[in-house]
């Protein structure tokens, strides 16, 4: 899938005020404004144990662990959206035309679902890939317990590294290594935790 079709037109002034009064978060793109999907429990959970970890595991490191409410832009593109997690390390960096936009992630991550998937992986991951201070990319399924992160090498290139259950990730731009069975675990249900 690509992403929805615009539902409206409308300059970047403008869009800033519509989300800042608007219950349902939108991208922006060239003018044009779509309404984001919405998430499922399993998504959610899957977005709050990676937050989790990387909190715990940035602990005294000068960096910062933002969640789906902080927008992100792509200045080279002109892409405003809200990845799933988003982390900054060092000063905060923002958009001069959007004081509450992150310009400077180190680390972008998307928790896939039936709906976005093709979208994160294709259209979504060009855009972030223009962001000079991104690092790696991380994708988390939900179908099964498999973490991507697609890392920009030295040369510039990107990398796929995968991590399945009962391996560590490695996230070289934090310095840091996740659990991949700890952000699945699941205390609800018996053999999940």
């Amino acid at each position: 899938m690509v992403r929805p079709a615009a539902i409206t037109r409308m300059s970047y002034a403008e869009y800033l005020a519509a989300e800042a009064t608007s219950e349902v978060r939108h991208e922006f793109l060239n003018g044009e404004v779509w309404a984001m999907a919405g998430g499922t429990p399993e998504h959610a959970a899957l977005a709050a144990a990676v937050i989790g970890e990387l909190r715990a595991a940035l602990r005294g490191k000068p960096c910062r662990v933002y969640t789906s409410d902080a927008r992100v832009r792509v200045a080279s593109t002109g892409l405003s959206t809200y990845p799933d997690v988003a982390v900054v390390c060092g000063d905060l960096e923002t958009a001069p035309d959007d004081p509450d936009a992150i310009t400077n992630p180190v680390l972008l991550v998307e928790v896939l679902s039936d709906a976005t998937e093709a979208y994160d992986r294709g259209v979504k991951a060009a855009h972030y890939r223009q962001i000079a201070a991104l690092k790696e990319y991380v994708l988390v399924s939900q179908a099964e317990a498999l973490v991507e992160v697609y890392r920009r090498a030295a040369s510039g290139r990107w990398e796929l590294l995968e991590a399945r259950a009962g391996e560590t990730l490695e996230l070289e731009a934090l310095g840091v290594r996740l659990d991949v069975s700890a952000l699945y675990s699941n205390p609800l249900v018996p053999g999940r935790s």
